[in-house]
């Protein structure tokens, strides 16, 4: 649904259009070292990028995971980074508007075949602590990419994603035996 404030404001049909993800689901890392993207979050990524089949990564500001995106997602960063900035000056907090804008635009263009399968290199594993295992958990603008043994670290507010990844990760588990 387009806005008043963005209607002819310049912005493409992918910026206007909103994503939301929700749902879980777990992947082992499999042959020529790829996980697979979940085909209900598969269908939203593509949806947020026209068609494309393309996963934005990028660490996640404050929680040892990666988040995953589209291009609906990458053009809120800067109204984004002004509300950040405007309630970090209305609280009396300190914000560095440069090194949050190094953290959301140092993402990284990961492509997906059809049925989900794409390359987490090493330099993104390592940024978010993957190893073997990923927990995907939809978080409404983004999908967060968990180790499990990450998320298990997690306060209680947690508790119903660490209840999923751990049945999602024991059926994985059991599958490849």
């Amino acid at each position: 649904r387009v806005g008043a404030s963005e209607r002819g404001s310049g912005r493409t049909a992918v910026e206007q259009q909103r994503i939301r993800y929700n749902g879980k689901d777990f992947a082992l890392r499999g042959e020529k070292n790829r996980f697979v993207l979940p085909a209900s979050l598969r269908k939203d990524v593509i949806a947020s990028n026209s068609g494309e089949r393309n996963l934005y990564l990028a660490r996640h500001h404050s929680w040892n995971c990666l988040i995953g995106f589209g291009k609906s997602y990458i053009a809120s960063f800067d109204d984004l980074l002004d509300r950040e900035e405007e309630k970090a000056i209305r609280l009396g907090r300190e914000y560095d508007r440069d090194a949050r804008a190094m953290l959301l635009f140092g993402y990284a263009e990961v492509p997906f075949d059809p049925s989900g399968r794409f390359v987490l290199n090493d330099e993104l594993s390592e940024t978010g602590a993957i190893v073997n295992e990923l927990f995907f958990h939809g978080a409404g603008d983004f999908i967060t990419l968990w180790n499990p043994d990450e998320l298990e670290q997690m306060g209680p507010e947690f508790d119903p994603a660490k209840v999923s990844c751990r049945r999602l990760r024991a059926d994985a588990l059991g599958k490849r035996k």
